[in-house]
């Protein structure tokens, strides 16, 4: 193998997003790494099994909470070390954050809070910013080949979102969220996508409302990221908006190994 292969997919629920195909997608689409947000469920409530005949070990962080959030790593290589969390209970009771190491790389699943529900959750948003951020420099000091991959539910810049002006205050798109993006950007990651593509319309979720899809009224809050040493190794990066098991759809990187 000279190239890995990873996407990021939040699935808004895996029993959901295998009914409606999830597994003959990924049979199709043949990828060494898979990271998956919002799994919402604990793997004896699914047949693990059918991604293991795929052949991937699957590693699980679900949430406390039933029916809610959580994360998950799906790999064809055998990791070296898997971490679940980050240290800090009230994310990590959530089902956050998980990572795995290999030999040179480490790669994240993340599922960034959404603000959307009112000013608790996006107060509760805005910590996780600044607790993951911490984390991030911490780590990359200790493992300089990191990939981040998850849903961040930001847009990062008005090419990413398809209605800019009117949603410049709401949650996903407020300035001190873009702000964050800009300084994680700016300081050891890039954004895998914009690395290789910059045209607008490519987008990673659409509403539910509206026939946003058909008409793609979508916003880009998914994402691939790799740390700055990483640059050289980046072979492509791609979304696969043709996939419809979730209101988001996979984001795609490529790497030399």
């Amino acid at each position: 193998m000279d190239k890995l292969n990873i996407a990021s997919y939040n699935i808004n629920g895996i029993r959901a997003a295998m009914r409606k195909g999830l597994v003959d997608w990924l049979r199709e689409n043949p990828l060494d790494i898979v990271c998956f947000q919002e799994i919402k469920a604990n793997p004896e409530q699914f047949d693990v099994g059918e991604f293991e005949e795929l052949g991937y070990h699957c590693y699980w962080n679900p949430a406390e909470k039933k029916g809610y959030s959580g994360t998950a790593i799906l790999t064809k290589l055998k990791p070296d070390h898997v971490e679940i969390g980050m240290g800090k209970p009230k994310y990590d009771s959530e089902g956050r954050i998980m990572r795995m190491d290999y030999k040179d790389l480490s790669i994240i699943s993340a599922y960034f809070p959404s603000g959307s529900s009112g000013d608790v959750r996006q107060a509760f948003k805005m910590e996780f910013l600044d607790d993951i951020y911490d984390y991030l420099q911490a780590l990359i000091k200790e493992k300089p080949n990191l990939i981040l991959c998850g849903d961040y539910n930001i847009c990062n810049k008005a090419i990413d979102i398809h209605n800019p002006v009117s949603n410049k205050n709401t949650s996903g798109f407020k300035p001190e969220e873009r702000e964050w993006m800009d300084k994680l950007f700016e300081n050891g990651f890039i954004d895998v996508f914009r690395h290789f593509n910059k045209e607008p319309h490519h987008y990673s979720w659409w509403s539910y409302r509206a026939n946003a899809r058909a008409n793609n009224k979508g916003w880009r809050i998914d994402y691939c990221s790799a740390t700055n040493p990483l640059k050289e190794r980046l072979t492509g990066a791609a979304i696969f908006s043709e996939a419809y098991h979730s209101d988001h759809c996979p984001v795609y990187m490529q790497m030399k190994m």
